[in-house]
């Protein structure tokens, strides 16, 4: 199939665009089947690489909340339920401000908000930060009017991502835990943004497009988080996150 063959994309991308994003795509499902976070902010600064990011969002929500379906089943036993309810309940008084603020935002800026908060968190997540005493629910709630702000943006896991690495969690709880909060800043988020025209036929579209491609990431990335230790790779993706984010703002600044 030649790239003239490939039927009308959503949101005017080209043929090349699509091709670019659709493997952005099944990398960042990989990733997300991996080590439970990282898939929406992996997937928007390569977005931002080739074109406006923003009404991409919504369908990137989407595809959360899909592969979350996908996840069900083997995460269920793993979730921390206290930390979850607390950092949703922080999220869930940031969402419809911070993305009534993000909507207002031209292309431009809007590419420069998104990678510079990704590169920030990203270099906050490499710190290797921890805490020193346990955090209650008053300090998780916190911790999700953070995320719930910088979700207007599609990263509101790294935020929770970095504040869950800093406390002792073994793996499999961390990363049930994200994937439940993620999902559930995400349905917050998604008629927050559909009220300011962010949600559209095109953005059904392109989720629907995305589906075959999520499926075979995020087993693929589940299938490596059965056989190996994902501390290391967690770092990993993190140092990618910084690198695409500071390409991105140089490419839009110069």
């Amino acid at each position: 199939m030649t790239l003239a063959m490939i039927p009308d994309l959503p949101f005017a991308l080209t043929a090349a665009q699509g091709l670019f994003l659709a493997g952005a795509l099944f990398f960042a499902a990989v990733i997300r089947g991996y080590s439970g976070f990282g898939f929406s902010a992996i997937f928007i600064v390569f977005a931002s690489l080739v074109t406006n990011p923003l009404p991409l969002i919504p369908m990137v929500f989407i595809c959360e909340i899909v592969m979350t379906a996908f996840q069900a089943r083997g995460i269920r036993a793993h979730v921390d339920w206290r930390r979850a309810v607390a950092l949703l309940l922080g999220a869930a008084i940031a969402v419809v401000p911070a993305v009534a603020i993000m909507a207002r935002l031209d292309p431009v800026q809007a590419r420069l908000a998104v990678s510079g908060l990704i590169l920030v968190l990203s270099l906050v997540l490499l710190s290797g930060w921890q805490l020193k005493r346990p955090i209650g629910a008053l300090g998780h709630t916190g911790v999700g009017v953070i995320s719930g702000t910088a979700n207007a943006a599609g990263v509101g896991g790294l935020p929770t991502a970095a504040f869950l690495s800093a406390q002792a969690m073994n793996p499999a709880t961390f990363r049930a835990t994200m994937i439940v909060f993620l999902t559930g800043i995400d349905l917050m988020a998604l008629p927050a943004m559909s009220s300011h025209g962010l949600v559209t036929v095109e953005t059904a579209f392109a989720a629907a497009l995305a589906f075959p491609i999520l499926g075979a990431g995020v087993w693929c990335g589940s299938q490596g988080f059965a056989r190996t230790k994902p501390e290391g790779f967690r770092q990993k993706v993190v140092v990618l996150l910084a690198v695409l984010a500071g390409i991105n703002i140089i490419r839009v600044m110069v």
